[in-house]
């Protein structure tokens, strides 16, 4: 009777891994992936509580399942991961549709809970939150392209004052050197070329007297691993130790991604980051100086609990001081059963969006003035895809991740190829491929 499932993916990296783990387990079972949700006999929805905008489209989303269940009753209904694990009492409650709620540490249940609704058709809820799952023993079913995202760790212990993903996702713990070697020798060996390793605070890895450096150096030794990311790093956590790991191994990537979130100390400390203004620009320069070239990108949330025009100009003062090369922007948004949420003096949501256009604007001028500084470069590109713009383009990530369109000629997506910069449009940069010999020749 159920032969074939659909999983939709909402949210970060973290959740697209989750859904190849899940498609792996259904896999081996003798389930089949379907392209069309129409005539799928399983839909799985993976979802994402840390921002309502996220919620927003999930329930959107779900309203269409229940006319597809209208139309098909037979067909299973589950919310996965940590919307799932957020938000069960109401989903149960309001969506009398829906048959499997699963969170984040219950993925192992998944085939007994299919069962149970085809023999007894009883709907079924499992968010236990575990302090030792971490899946080391399942490989994923990967989505086709050349990226393989691999993750090294689940949960977090920092509790940020905004943050649900200690609530929805449970405490740190980290994966076994060797489980994670072993996935990323299976990636290699199907054709992945890059690799980018996941955490909620990636940096924090620890497993025995294994740090994240020590798994960085041990990945970087692996055969034909063309090239390394990972993300997302948390500032308190970023050693010396895993800049000098990144300068000593060609294949890890020349990005690092260092999430500031205010440029207030007041703010920063009412956020609970456990870092300073000041210490945060000192391990900025520290990166740029150590690891020539690099590029380093942000997340910025504006209009938080309390935020001033002072702590914002500080935001905006800050960025002027660095000049990330990107940024990801928000707008504060409560998550219920933060700290955050029991604050009383939240920002006008007028106030947000015009503070958060302000970061945005300046942010694109920064993006360009660092694109500008490498037009004449050779860069190393990855091709992932074909151009949006024109099917006779390619586009790839330089090693400092940013975007370059570029002429198809003698190439491939998968490729490394070498490129030089010939001019930026808005904040992406176009150039065109440069052979062995015209580089030698230049």
């Amino acid at each position: 009777m159920y032969e074939s499932f659909f999983i939709e993916t909402y949210g970060c990296q973290m959740n697209v891994a989750d859904s190849e783990l899940i498609s792996g387990m259904l896999i081996k079972e003798g389930l089949k992936p379907s392209d069309d949700i129409e005539n799928a006999d399983i839909i799985f929805v993976n979802t994402c509580a840390i921002r309502e905008h996220a919620e927003d489209k999930v329930h959107s989303r779900l309203g269409f399942y229940n006319k597809l269940k209208k139309d098909k009753p037979e067909i299973i209904i589950g919310v996965l991961g940590c919307m799932a694990q957020n938000l069960k009492d109401s989903i149960l409650q309001n969506k009398t549709y829906v048959d499997i709620v699963l969170g984040p540490d219950s993925y192992r249940k998944i085939i007994d809970l299919i069962q149970n609704r085809k023999k007894e058709k009883l709907r079924s809820i499992d968010t236990n939150l575990s302090r030792y799952e971490v899946y080391s023993d399942i490989l994923p079913s990967r989505n086709k392209g050349i990226n393989a995202w691999i993750p090294i760790m689940r949960g977090c212990d920092k509790f940020c004052t905004f943050c649900i993903v200690p609530f929805t996702r449970g405490r740190e713990r980290s994966r076994s050197l060797d489980s994670i070697l072993n996935e990323v020798i299976d990636a290699v060996d199907s054709g992945y070329k890059e690799i980018t390793l996941l955490g909620q605070n990636v940096n924090s890895y620890k497993f025995e007297n294994i740090e994240f450096h020590d798994l960085l150096e041990s990945i970087a030794k692996i055969k034909d691993l063309k090239r390394i990311r990972y993300t997302s790093p948390h500032p308190q956590d970023m050693s010396e130790e895993v800049i000098n790991v990144m300068n000593d191994y060609e294949n890890i990537c020349n990005y690092v991604h260092l999430p500031l979130q205010s440029g207030s100390n007041r703010i920063l400390e009412r956020m609970n980051r456990t870092y300073s203004r000041e210490r945060f620009i000192d391990l900025y320069f520290s990166i740029k100086e150590k690891l020539k070239n690099v590029g380093v990108s942000t997340d910025i949330i504006v209009g938080f609990p309390g935020e001033s025009d002072q702590d914002f100009q500080d935001t905006i003062s800050l960025m002027q001081e660095v000049k990330f090369d990107s940024a990801f922007t928000f707008k504060y948004s409560s998550r219920p059963g933060t700290k955050a949420a029991n604050y009383n003096d939240n920002i006008d949501e007028v106030e947000k969006q015009v503070r958060l256009q302000k970061v945005i604007d300046l942010q694109k001028i920064h993006s360009m003035y660092n694109n500008r500084k490498i037009i004449g470069n050779i860069e190393s590109v990855l091709i992932e895809k074909e151009s949006k713009k024109s099917e006779l383009k390619w586009t790839g990530r330089t090693e400092s991740n940013k975007w370059v369109a570029f002429d198809k000629k003698y190439s491939h997506v998968g490729d490394i190829v070498n490129v030089k910069i010939n001019q930026t449009s808005g904040i992406s940069l176009q150039g065109d491929i440069v052979t062995s010999q015209e580089m030698e020749i230049a």
